[in-house]
């Protein structure tokens, strides 16, 4: 990878931070970031009929403390701010386990949110313990660089796929489920894959045709799916071979 020239419509294997330190600053347009929640699961999930949930217990979400993640998210956040255009805009995906931390860390790194949008899960998984309520929400923060920046809003394209009304900041959309659920041998391939529907609100509302659009945690790589499909030029960073194939 030359330090001047941005390698967009690829994966590059390796850790988001190392990365993005080597693109190009100020290049990139949009980024949606899927970090890892930090779940804290202690132990393994059953369902009332004696089947386990499968559950995200991978080694990528796992922090010794919450000061560790803090600065996990907040060396990997200051590396997407470096590499965002001035007019560019960042989204971060979260669930109520990390996304009051990773907010306030970015509001300490400068960045000014437009707005927190709330994806209402139409088909959530249930509570199996019964001992919560259903968990069927998720939460994303959308933020400029800076405060003051001139950004992409393509509001006429949000109110054409909502009957020609506003869009809300509540979106109605299911889990990815079906025969999107990427598989491999029966199994997930990924545990938290992310609907293309929600990555087409975002990418559709926040960027143009030609714009660069960067997720520096690539997964399943739905981000680069979908930016394909809306004529932008993706990136995709990923550590983890088995999610590159």
């Amino acid at each position: 990878m030359q330090d001047n020239k941005l390698p967009t419509d690829q994966i590059i294997q390796g850790g988001c931070v190392e990365v993005l330190n080597r693109l190009p600053e100020k290049s990139v347009d949009l980024i949606f970031a899927d970090p890892p929640y930090n779940l804290q699961l202690q132990q393994e999930l059953w369902r009332p009929n004696m089947t386990r949930v499968d559950a995200v217990d991978d080694e990528w979400d796992q922090f010794g403390s919450f000061e560790a993640y803090d600065d996990f998210t907040s060396t990997w956040l200051s590396a997407c701010r470096r590499v965002l255009k001035d007019t560019g805009t960042i989204w971060v995906i979260g669930s109520y386990h990390n996304i009051y931390r990773v907010g306030a860390i970015m509001q300490d790194l400068g960045f000014w949110f437009l707005n927190d949008i709330v994806w209402v899960k139409t088909n959530p998984m249930p509570n199996f313990r019964g001992v919560r309520f259903t968990n069927a929400q998720e939460t994303l923060l959308w933020a400029s660089r800076s405060k003051g920046t001139r950004y992409t809003f393509n509001h006429h394209a949000m109110k054409a796929l909502n009957d020609d009304l506003q869009m809300r900041s509540d979106w109605n959309l299911p889990i990815c489920s079906g025969s999107e659920r990427l598989r491999v041998n029966g199994e997930k391939a990924h545990s938290t894959q992310k609907p293309e529907a929600l990555l087409y609100r975002v990418i559709l509302a926040a960027s143009n045709p030609g714009d660069v659009v960067l997720d520096p945690f690539f997964g399943s790589g739905t981000t680069g799916a979908v930016a394909k499909k809306l004529h932008r030029h993706w990136i995709g960073i990923e550590r983890e071979p088995r999610y590159v194939e």
